[in-house]
């Protein structure tokens, strides 16, 4: 055989061995490219409340005007005495504008109504101070050996309490979240015979504040879901 034949054999022979390869690549890829897993990470953690809002209202009624205004003046006054002696600050404590009602304008029928004004009156604490503010709502019952009732709304929660340092504490349980989509992607991975490849997408997390339950609202529940996209390898 002649030296070119045999060098145009090898030529060929060695076109055919980095065709083969660039094939296999090409498969492989391909095979690859839509081998990836979905999987969600969790982080969940319970603190206390750092802020807590308490809405305290008072109603006072009456068919003279100014006498009921007088008692409902009497009575914003002493309520923000028991606050301020149990150590609440003046910004703190809000005092809503009286909203006052007269039953003779608003009447419909000609039933005889027992009072005529009714004024209605809400003072809002708002703190940081949770402990405190939980300690003075436990002893609300001195207000009542003053004669001040405090009406409970049935439509809302006077006492409502929050979380508002959860900002500070996103990175790091979003961290917590995805270093847990990732173990359970790993062990996906390992199950199926791959190796867990680059992240291909993710979310930026669902990020959720909650009561503990309905008996401690002023325990809260946080919690982050991640979804995390992984590729997968042979």
């Amino acid at each position: 055989m002649k030296a070119s034949h045999i060098i145009e054999a090898a030529v060929i022979a060695a076109a055919i061995v980095v065709f083969g390869l660039l094939l296999k690549a090409g498969i492989d890829n391909f095979t690859n490219k839509d081998r990836r897993v979905t999987v969600k990470g969790l982080s969940e953690i319970e603190v206390p409340a750092d802020q807590v809002t308490w809405a305290i209202t008072t109603v006072e009624t009456g068919d003279d005007l100014q006498l009921v205004y007088a008692n409902a003046s009497s009575k914003v006054n002493k309520i923000h005495k028991f606050l301020s002696g149990y150590g609440v600050e003046d910004s703190e404590i809000i005092v809503g504008t009286p909203a006052v009602t007269d039953k003779e304008a608003d009447r419909w029928s000609n039933e005889r109504l027992p009072y005529r004004y009714r004024i209605k009156t809400v003072i809002t604490v708002d703190s940081r101070d949770v402990e405190k503010v939980r300690g003075i709502i436990s002893r609300q019952g001195e207000l009542l050996k003053q004669g001040i009732a405090i009406i409970n709304d049935d439509y809302s929660n006077p006492v409502s309490y929050s979380f508002v340092s959860f900002q500070e504490m996103k990175p790091k349980m979003m961290e917590e979240a995805i270093a847990n989509a990732k173990i359970t992607a790993a062990q996906f991975a390992k199950n199926s015979g791959s190796r867990l490849g680059k992240i291909v997408s993710a979310d930026q997390g669902q990020f959720s504040i909650n009561s503990k339950d309905d008996n401690n609202p002023q325990i809260k529940k946080l919690r982050v879901v991640t979804t995390i996209t992984y590729a997968l390898k042979h």
